[in-house]
């Protein structure tokens, strides 16, 4: 029985797990968007968002913290430089997914993951309401 446990295991072990989380994690912050299937993307989400929390103050515990997560200096740098301040007013909710339909090969569904502030088909119709209502 699955009581009380939570966490996805996504048909892996504990490190193939995390290591895949984290590589999906630096592509996504590499590329602002991925897509792949509605469980790992769920499961991302949930992987990510401290991350993004963590980096909005960028103190050296916190670059160390993300680190231990991400394990790609690249991503790190990223995260911090070109996300954080994007993200800095936003209290939460830094990631956006779209089901995108089902897998031709075995029919799983597939799904778009991206971050919320650098998509700018959304931003750029808010940005223009924004300058009309005030």
């Amino acid at each position: 029985m699955r009581h009380g446990k939570k966490i996805n295991h996504l048909g892996r072990k504990t490190a193939h797990r995390t290591a895949m989380l984290a590589n999906m994690a630096c592509s996504l912050i590499e590329h602002k968007r991925i897509n792949t299937t509605l469980a790992k993307a769920k499961a991302l989400k949930q992987f990510v968002e401290p991350l993004v929390t963590k980096s909005k103050s960028d103190t050296t515990h916190n670059r160390r913290l993300v680190f231990s997560k991400l394990r790609q200096k690249e991503a790190v740098t990223e995260l911090f430089r070109e996300v954080a301040p994007k993200v800095g007013d936003r209290p939460g909710g830094y990631t956006r997914i779209i089901k995108l339909g089902n897998r031709l090969g075995d029919n799983a569904e597939m799904a778009m993951i991206e971050l919320v502030d650098f998509n700018e088909l959304y931003t750029a119709g808010k940005a223009t309401a924004k300058k009309i209502y005030s």
